[in-house]
């Protein structure tokens, strides 16, 4: 009897089903993996492919959604054209910034460029392909939220989101639930039942 007790409680506080999850992908690492990425890993496959631990993900997805909730203006940053319709998805819901392409050197630090902005916080979908986003970030003394893949380096990272961030998939259903809870967190929704958005709206057919 506990142990069904204990199962049925792990479920209750998935922001999704597990199953969800898995079908997109947000599991799937990749070959190599860094020392800190290792806490993070179930599994290494017999391909060599590293396996993320779902659970921390998505304990980790909880933590960022708190943490993100609580700066007024966040800037979302992705170079990856396969992550593009997910983050300005992201960034009109919670009516933030949304750099996509290239990331334009003094957007941050230069107050004389068109296009400088001044967020409390900066998110990027990977950290190796957003440098230029993290190296500003750093320099203005602002927090850096990134999804981090079993390769990327963290030393510039104050809040890592262990998770594919390859897959059009994966990135989708991660900016979709965040979206999501930052709405909830932020009391401009009370339910899950109240966000209308889908995963076609993040580009990804359901």
């Amino acid at each position: 009897m506990p142990v069904k007790k204990k199962k049925r409680d792990i479920t209750e506080q998935m922001l999704v089903e597990r199953t969800q999850y898995l079908t997109a992908g947000v599991h799937i690492g990749m070959k190599t993996c860094t020392k800190y990425m290792k806490q993070f890993i179930y599994k290494i496959r017999e391909d060599g492919l590293a396996v993320f631990n779902i659970q921390k993900v998505n304990e980790r997805l909880k933590i960022a959604a708190k943490f993100l909730s609580s700066f007024d203006k966040i800037m979302i940053v992705s170079r990856k054209g396969n992550a593009q319709k997910a983050v300005k998805k992201f960034a009109e819901i919670l009516d933030c910034k949304a750099v996509v392409g290239r990331f334009p050197p003094g957007t941050l630090t230069n107050p004389s460029f068109k296009d400088f902005y001044e967020p409390d916080v900066v998110f990027v979908i990977d950290p190796l392909i957003d440098r230029q986003a993290v190296i500003e970030a750093r320099k203005k003394r602002l927090p850096v939220v990134a999804l981090c893949d079993t390769f990327n380096d963290i030393s510039d990272v104050d809040w890592v989101i262990p998770a594919n961030n390859n897959g059009r998939k994966s990135i989708a259903l991660i900016l979709m639930i965040l979206a999501r809870e930052i709405l909830k967190n932020k009391n401009r929704i009370s339910k899950n039942e109240e966000f209308k958005y889908t995963l076609k709206d993040f580009g990804i057919e359901e």
